[in-house]
């Protein structure tokens, strides 16, 4: 009996005892795929597609043995067999090879290539894998084919920026407006140009053809100084030096079209800031309110009848291009669909601004031929301000209200139009409809993109210093307010510490007494934690509105033994809001209930803090609602977070007076406060979240910054 017999038999004595066949012969590597090559970090390519790399590449295979080869518990090794080629400037052909070490199959095998491989010669390359007893056939066989590669050792030459619209070192228009900048490097296989403006936004853009230029579009942001840094990448990565092209950017510019409305009572039309005076029809009475804190001094109330109208009697906008426009509105009704801008187009309305009435509940919108965008919570009587936007360069429209987005952005297509603007109604066919029934002020129309800081400014509303007590001093009960406003009352169990008027040492001085120092200034309040507290003349802040809250409190135990309130104010059946501290989770709370109303749903935000146990200078907390936004935040030495920021849906005035020290449980007062309380702010409106660190300190923070 011949070897192999022996051995074929030894295999199938083998396979009956266990069950396995295993193969008596060797079976050859797998060819290499091509699609498992790869030259350095690209594809295996060829003719036109092959890649371009900076330096000589790593060339990498995936190779596979079969797993019948194998015996139990037996490792399948496999090596590659690398070989590439070139033609050198001489006519030669230049060869080189190399064999990896065995690896597991599947596993990948590399090859650094040496480093006198040309630059700018095609070099061709394939594999094949060795199992140490055969070879696989080479991956360019049959349905494969060769990988090439070049190497390309010179960076591309440093790019040059022009821009018709922003000329270098000149001062232009400007916030709002689009501008092309031009990058065009002299190097011939330029793929592409890695670009940012300070602060953003950071891009690439390619040419159209390699070495060509190419172009972008950019809209400023912020009337400044700026620069435009480019570098041209060539198609092997390699980078040029850094080209920086500084311009500089105007503010943006003034409506075309203004009408503040705040004309004296009894006028027939409205002045124009801009554009053409506009007409009033009898529905419209001028001398009403302005929103608190807006830049605008009075506004228009229009009844909502056919006679309720302003128009200048011609177009203020071309409605086909960018365009921009916004108001202070305050509905009387949201129960139906209520325009406050339009402009004519035919029997129709270029686009319309106002408030739509439908199943889900009323909604701010703006619509633009078939475009539709729709967001935000009208309320009967309150103020908000509203822009509508159409972006050309994008052909989106978008809805702002009270300075933030809301909605969706929708793809717009207008049309141009000559007719005339509307204020108050919308044109459909021969009639106008969807008047406006409510007060309105400062239209304002921009041919122009508005960024989204400059609609924020229009929006803003400067908070009003309603009352501050420093809590330094107390007559007859009494501590003063800082702008000779009504005082706080203290009640039983709260009295005002004062600093001492000289210092002594007790260590040194058997008969001084040791006496802290305030908490702020020269003087703060303390409770007693059994009854005491302070309390204002009535309702300080309209909870029904914007408002913002600022106190310094330091607890006087480390483990309070319950609930504390160190600010409320009630309605008839439950406080509006409650600033507490937790013991039991060892929180700052902020509790607003959804209602006025015993049990009512609650939204609570927090801030983790261990209790000061009388000790330390306390903590600055601050309450900062948004009716606007629907928001509420808890600060806690000037900063918030997530868990300290909550929704309020629609919060609720109260009737009951600002509290210190205390607030409602049941039917009585209660959670009174064991600590020292300084320096109580309140404003109308909200406070930015930049000015609330100013809060706390004896002085009050810049409203306009």
């Amino acid at each position: 009996m011949t070897a192999v017999c022996c051995a074929a038999v030894i295999a199938a004595a083998g396979a009956g005892l266990s069950g396995t066949a295993y193969a008596a012969e060797n079976l050859p590597p797998v060819q290499p795929l091509v699609q498992d090559l790869t030259t350095g970090s690209k594809a295996c390519a060829s003719g036109e597609d092959r890649p371009y790399v900076s330096t000589p590449p790593t060339l990498r295979a995936v190779l596979n043995d079969p797993e019948e080869d194998n015996q139990p518990a037996e490792a399948n090794l496999v090596k590659g067999e690398f070989e590439a080629w070139w033609t050198d400037a001489a006519g030669s052909e230049q060869r080189r090879t190399y064999t990896s070490y065995e690896t597991l199959s599947g596993s990948p095998q590399q090859w650094r290539m040496p480093e006198d491989v040309p630059a700018d010669t095609v070099v061709s390359w394939h594999v094949r894998a060795n199992d140490g007893t055969t070879t696989s056939a080479w991956s360019s066989e049959g349905d494969g084919h060769v990988c090439e590669f070049v190497v390309d050792d010179v960076s591309p030459d440093r790019p040059v920026v022009t821009s018709p619209d922003y000329p270098e070192d000149e001062i232009s228009d400007g916030v709002g407006v689009y501008g092309s900048f031009t990058m065009d490097s002299p190097s011939p296989d330029v793929v592409e140009y890695r670009y940012n403006f300070i602060g953003g936004p950071y891009g690439t853009a390619r040419p159209d053809e390699p070495g060509g230029p190419a172009t972008i579009r950019f809209l400023p942001l912020e009337g400044r100084p700026d620069y435009l840094s480019v570098r041209a990448v060539d198609r092997s990565g390699r980078s040029s030096p850094t080209t920086t092209y500084w311009f500089r950017v105007k503010d943006g510019r003034a409506p075309v079209a203004h009408w503040k409305l705040d004309d004296p009572a009894g006028s027939t039309g409205a002045a124009a800031e801009a554009g053409t005076a506009a007409r009033a029809g009898s529905g419209v009475t001028f001398g009403g309110p302005a929103p608190r804190g807006a830049d605008t001094g009075a506004t228009a109330a229009l009844n909502g009848s056919s006679h309720a109208y302003l128009t200048p009697g011609v177009p203020a906008v071309d409605t086909a291009g960018t365009f921009a426009v916004s108001a202070w509105v305050r509905p009387a009704q949201t129960d139906r669909t209520m325009t406050v801008a339009s402009q004519d187009a035919g029997g129709t309305a270029a686009f319309r601004l106002g408030l739509t009435s439908r199943d889900s509940g009323p909604a701010w919108s703006f619509a633009l031929g078939d475009a539709h965008v729709s967001g935000g919570a009208p309320e009967t009587g309150e103020w908000a301000h509203l822009l509508g936007l159409y972006d050309a360069e994008t052909g989106t429209a978008r809805l702002y209200v009270n300075g933030h987005a809301v909605g969706t952005g929708a793809e717009a297509t207008p049309t141009g139009t000559s007719g005339a603007f509307q204020i108050g109604r919308a044109r459909s066919g021969d009639q106008y409809h969807a008047r406006w029934h409510g007060d309105l002020g400062d239209v304002r129309v921009h041919d122009r993109v508005v960024v989204p800081a400059e609609v924020a400014d229009m929006a803003y509303r400067t908070p009003e210093l309603l009352g501050h007590w420093s809590l330094e001093t107390a007559t007859d009960g009494a501590s003063p307010e800082q702008t000779d406003g009504a005082p706080l009352r203290l009640g039983d169990g709260a009295a005002i510490h004062r600093s001492p008027s000289s210092t002594c040492i007790p260590d040194l001085d058997p008969d001084c007494a040791y006496v802290p120092p305030a908490l702020v200034g020269d003087g703060h309040l303390t409770l007693d934690g059994g009854t005491g507290h302070a309390v204002a003349e009535g309702p300080v802040v309209d909870t029904g509105d914007s408002f913002t809250l600022g106190v310094v409190v330091r607890l006087a135990d480390a483990e309070p033994a319950h609930p504390m309130t160190v600010l409320s104010q009630a309605g008839e059946h439950t406080d509006a809001f409650k600033v507490r501290y937790e013991p039991s989770q060892h929180q700052w709370q902020l509790v607003m209930p959804e209602r006025d109303e015993p049990g009512a749903p609650e939204t609570v935000v927090s801030h983790i803090e261990p209790a000061d146990g009388g000790e330390g200078s306390g903590h600055r907390l601050a309450v900062v609602y948004d009716d606007a936004t629907d928001t509420v935040k808890l600060f806690l030495d000037g900063y918030t977070n997530d868990r300290a920021t909550g929704t309020v849906p629609n919060g609720w005035r109260s009737s009951g007076a600002l509290q210190i020290g205390r607030g409602q449980v049941g039917d009585g007062w209660g959670e009174y406060l064991h600590g020292d309380v300084d320096e109580v702010q309140a404003y109308a409106g909200a406070l930015k979240d930049s000015r609330i660190g100013g809060l706390g300190w004896g002085t009050n923070p810049c409203l306009e910054c």
